[in-house]
């Protein structure tokens, strides 16, 4: 297959994808498609005979998915690795980088250069990529704040494209990305960052690790490295055991919901939403609640950090399905006790999430 596709693609049929899953759990692609330079992108899925409407998975780095099964169509990687400074107006400076660039390597690399704005969203695991579709975030900041636009490879058009960023739809942990995977492939981000800026401190625990460095006036650098010390004290490293980062999305409710449970349960931390009307709630506080936390499976390798009530764990040998099903046994307890519905913040491959009771 790989002597069929344009020169800088590569072809593997029945791929091994265990690897490429921070969860670590057993998987394999038909076939996946290794892309360097996405203007090849239309010839290469065009030889390798995947149609506009077959399934096709983009894969990143694999931190922010579950394979529940191995995935029933191609498997396409991007990996160009290209960085630059495409416009600068005074300290407004727009930064363009390939869809394949590893995420925190990319924040740290635009701190290095003096560039503010992705601060906050410093050790986030996962590609260039996958930010937009998932609108990570982090520490008071969401990726979108930051996006001038997205680069797209659109199916049905065949042609790529560029989509400013009143175009994408985004909301929290979604856009219209996340909604038509099958449609357009991110090959590359355009980011608004600054050499200037006011820093984002509001947070809750930023403030107090900055003061716990012995920082009082934050640069952009002290703030990702206070950042990063926080999520290594509560997450735990996917390259020691597998796992997706948050499983859950902080549930937001109508507010008379949210002081009805306040009122119930007065520990419940409780956050203001992007609609004024609504409220966002702590997921990891309900899940630690119900008892979850540090919980392994008695008898599989399943389980909840202990550091983090958000954070499933493959302790070794835990398959997909097995993931998928502790994840849903906890939605369960959570809406029994708060009558409040999780939903999963990693795409689901091969099953449908439905919260046991």
């Amino acid at each position: 297959m790989s002597t069929l596709l344009p020169s800088s693609c590569r072809g593997l049929v029945d791929a091994d994808l265990r690897r490429r899953n921070t969860f670590g759990v057993a998987a394999r692609a038909p076939l996946l498609i290794e892309v360097d330079d996405a203007r090849q992108l239309g010839a290469a899925i065009a030889d390798s005979g995947v149609e506009s409407h077959d399934p096709l998975l983009v894969l990143g780095s694999g931190s922010n998915l579950l394979f529940a099964a191995s995935p029933v169509g191609t498997v396409l990687s991007l990996c160009g690795q290209q960085v630059s400074i495409s416009r600068e107006s005074g300290d407004a400076v727009i930064v363009r980088a390939d869809a394949g660039v590893e995420w925190h390597g990319f924040v740290m690399q635009t701190l290095a250069q003096g560039l503010a704005g992705l601060e906050n969203l410093a050790l986030i695991p996962g590609t260039v990529g996958a930010a937009p579709i998932q609108n990570i975030g982090a520490y008071g900041v969401e990726v979108r704040e930051r996006i001038h636009a997205v680069e797209v490879f659109d199916r049905v058009s065949g042609q790529l494209q560029r989509m400013h960023h009143g175009d994408c739809a985004f909301a929290y942990r979604d856009s219209i990305f996340k909604h038509h995977p099958d449609r357009w492939i991110v090959t590359a981000v355009e980011f608004n960052l600054a050499r200037a800026s006011t820093p984002v401190l509001d947070y809750a625990g930023l403030r107090d690790e900055l003061l716990a460095m012995g920082v009082v006036d934050a640069s952009p650098r002290h703030v990702a490295d206070a950042v990063i010390r926080i999520r290594r004290c509560k997450l735990p490293d996917p390259a020691v055991i597998g796992n997706a980062g948050s499983f859950f999305k902080n549930p937001i409710v109508p507010q008379p919901v949210a002081d009805a449970l306040s009122a119930l349960h007065p520990g419940l931390p409780v956050f203001p939403a992007a609609n004024g009307d609504s409220r966002k709630l702590s997921a990891a506080w309900m899940i630690d609640a119900c008892g979850w936390k540090g919980y392994r499976d008695p008898d599989g390798d399943t389980g909840v950090s202990p550091s983090h009530a958000l954070v499933l764990v493959n302790h070794g040998h835990a398959t997909g399905m097995q993931l998928l099903d502790l994840a849903r046994r906890i939605a369960g307890s959570v809406h029994g006790r708060f009558g409040v519905e999780l939903e999963p913040e990693p795409r689901i491959i091969g099953a449908d999430f439905v919260a046991r009771a």
